[in-house]
């Protein structure tokens, strides 16, 4: 269930995230979407919330979601890491 993210920042830095179930379950939550409809009606929202999530939940930003994303210059699909 784990998924991977790369996240470019404004100030030219970039993260690489691996999200867990804990956030697939947090995604719905928020959404009132199940993330198996994701690949049909994914938003750049979704993805960022994604994102944010991860870096929330382990503690690289204490920011709330509106306030992080102003910093956000991209979000992708990352490659599996082995």
């Amino acid at each position: 269930m784990n998924f991977n993210l790369v996240i470019s920042f404004l100030d030219g830095t970039t993260k690489e995230v691996t999200g867990i179930a804990a956030d697939l379950v947090a995604f719905e939550a928020e959404y009132d979407l199940s993330v198996s409809r994701l690949n049909q009606d994914m938003k750049i929202t979704h993805l960022l919330w994604l994102g944010w999530h991860v870096l929330k939940r382990t503690g690289d930003t204490k920011d709330v979601f509106a306030k992080w994303v102003e910093s956000v210059e991209s979000v992708e699909a990352g490659a599996p890491k082995k």
